[in-house]
């Protein structure tokens, strides 16, 4: 499997600003480029919060999508 093709996890439900950031930063620094990570987040400021945080460092939105109480952000790791 390449990068391109992975899908990391990272769970950030019932945590509130700025820990879904901080663990989504945490996971793309152990990650290579073209990485995607799916962030799963129960606090609604990480649809904004994390892509913001992601244009910032150079990172790709890929989805966002909400599912009842969940937000689920999608993206892609750039180059360092």
């Amino acid at each position: 499997m390449s990068a391109s093709d992975e899908v990391v996890t990272v769970d950030a439900r019932r945590l509130l600003c700025p820990m879904p950031v901080i663990r989504v930063q945490n996971e793309v620094k152990k990650s290579p480029p073209g990485t995607r990570i799916r962030a799963i987040c129960t606090d609604p400021g990480a649809l904004s919060d994390i892509p913001a945080w992601a244009r910032i460092n150079g990172h790709k939105i890929i989805a966002t999508e909400s599912l009842d109480d969940e937000h689920i952000i999608t993206l892609e790791v750039g180059e360092a």
